[in-house]
């Protein structure tokens, strides 16, 4: 039987190829959009693809704003009349005598020696060490009745980063990276940046935990280059640096076959990958030569004692307009608001260093469109105590502090919970860290229930077994 031909034209050969030639970049778009099933998948799945929330977020990116060493709640956003009646007498009893880090639980009362006032529509109370950002507030939940569970720094600091007081916990910028995957490949997901000496407990406050290692926080210099060596060798070419890359992989993954649970090795090579990818993306994320004198001068970089905080501030906006989902920023890292003396002389300086650069981001955010989509958090690992310490210092106060954030979805201008009435302990609405983080991946889209890892046969999840979303601070 005489084989049947069929005619082809080249005109059909051209449309078939040019069809399957498009359906093959159309899945490779998807799949690098997490919509697909990724070809390599099956072999080496990408720890970072971009997955799905749980419903719709009312933010895509989290800039923290860590106010290291206990920011005092009753000398900034929680006016205490009472204290001025009770200045330099013993806590009543009525109140009880807590056991405090330094053991100043008997000492007498020191009232506030700030000017308070109202502000915006809202009537918010803010003190005068905070003038730029108290034009904010209408934009701000205040949550003034965080409670957390250490005493100390190092314990204080991991917890308001894991949700415990323990080492060895994920960070909360490791759980988002983990529960969402990073929404731009060619930069990390999870971005810490410090303004001064070493956070105490050093990088297990943005470790990745019992997690992959590969979601662990990256770190970003606080003088010069904020990233180092980004640029290979001018000898050393865009081929042969991929070459030596994959050469790198291939021993790598070699090396790794019969260690399907070594996730530092995976990390090692996914952080090389990100590394190659960053040499294209990293420096121009990072330029701030491009940004108007206006701008930098919005942020405080014209002034030595804000240029340091605000040039973060200014990197963070930058990185978040760039697709970084978690962005933490330190400000007096080392624990310098630690202020057990002279409260008056530390906290000047320190509100002085961050109330610019912070309503710079503020206003910079607003104006741009971001604050909506961007969820801006403010607080530190506890407040202060109303009694004194040494006579013009006060000790940390872990059981009734204050935090606030602004937009992502959140309502402005309101308050939530309430402190005592010389601000030892919250009283109503209480918020602990587990239910700060909870609300914060509730903006983000995810439910802190639902996002959970297996480790050591244990069902993990950020909050570990508690903390509940405060539904009240979102605008619907």
């Amino acid at each position: 039987m005489p084989h049947k031909r069929f005619a082809h034209s080249r005109r059909d050969f051209l449309c078939n190829a040019g069809s399957g030639l498009g359906s093959l970049a159309l899945a490779s778009m998807l799949a690098g959009d997490g919509l697909l099933p990724n070809a390599n998948a099956a072999t080496v799945p990408d720890p970072l693809q971009p997955k799905p929330p749980h419903f719709k977020p009312t933010a895509k990116s989290v800039i923290w704003l860590f106010m290291e060493g206990g920011p005092s709640h009753l000398d900034l956003f929680d006016p205490k009349p009472a204290l001025e009646k009770l200045a330099g007498k013993p806590m009543p009893e009525s109140f009880g005598h807590p056991i405090t880090a330094m053991g100043t639980g008997s000492n007498t009362l020191m009232p506030s020696k700030r000017i308070f006032k109202q502000h915006g529509q809202s009537g918010i109370w803010v003190s005068d060490w905070y003038p730029e950002i108290a034009s904010h507030v209408d934009d701000m939940t205040v949550f003034r009745a965080c409670w957390a569970d250490g005493l100390n720094h190092v314990g204080s600091v991991c917890q308001m980063n894991t949700c415990s007081i323990l080492a060895g916990r994920p960070a909360l910028g490791a759980w988002i990276t983990y529960g969402l995957g990073s929404a731009n490949q060619n930069l990390p997901s999870f971005v810490v940046l410090t303004d001064a000496g070493e956070v105490l407990g050093g990088p297990k406050n943005w470790s990745s935990g019992f997690l992959p290692a590969t979601y662990e926080g990256t770190q970003l210099r606080n003088q010069g280059d904020p990233i180092l060596d980004l640029a290979p060798p001018e000898t050393i070419g865009k081929q042969q640096q991929r070459g030596r890359l994959d050469l790198l992989k291939t021993l790598n993954r070699h090396f790794g076959e019969n260690k399907s649970d070594d996730t530092e090795l995976e990390a090692r090579i996914n952080a090389y990958e990100l590394a190659y990818r960053m040499q294209a993306a990293g420096p121009e994320a990072v330029d701030l030569t491009k940004e108007s004198d206006a701008t930098k001068k919005l942020y405080g970089m014209d002034d030595e004692i804000t240029a340091k905080f605000g040039t973060n501030c200014l990197l963070a906006r930058r990185l978040v307009e760039r697709g970084v989902r978690f962005i933490e920023l330190y400000n007096g890292s080392g624990s310098a608001w630690d202020a057990h003396n002279d409260i008056e002389g530390n906290h000047s300086k320190m509100c002085r260093s961050s109330d610019k650069p912070i309503a710079g981001l503020l206003a910079d955010l607003k104006g741009r469109g971001m604050l909506n989509d961007t969820l801006v958090v403010w607080g530190g690992e506890f407040g202060r105590t109303p009694f004194n310490e040494k006579g013009d210092g006060r000790d940390h106060n872990p059981w009734g502090f204050t935090m606030w954030a602004a937009g992502g979805g959140i309502r402005g201008g309101q308050v939530i919970g309430t402190t005592d009435e010389i601000g030892l302990r919250g009283i109503d609405k209480r918020a602990h860290v587990t239910d700060i983080h909870a609300t914060v991946l509730h903006a983000l889209g995810l439910n802190h229930v639902d996002v959970t890892f297996l480790h050591n046969g244990r069902s993990e999840r950020p909050t570990i077994v508690t903390g509940e979303v405060i539904k009240e601070s979102f605008a619907s």
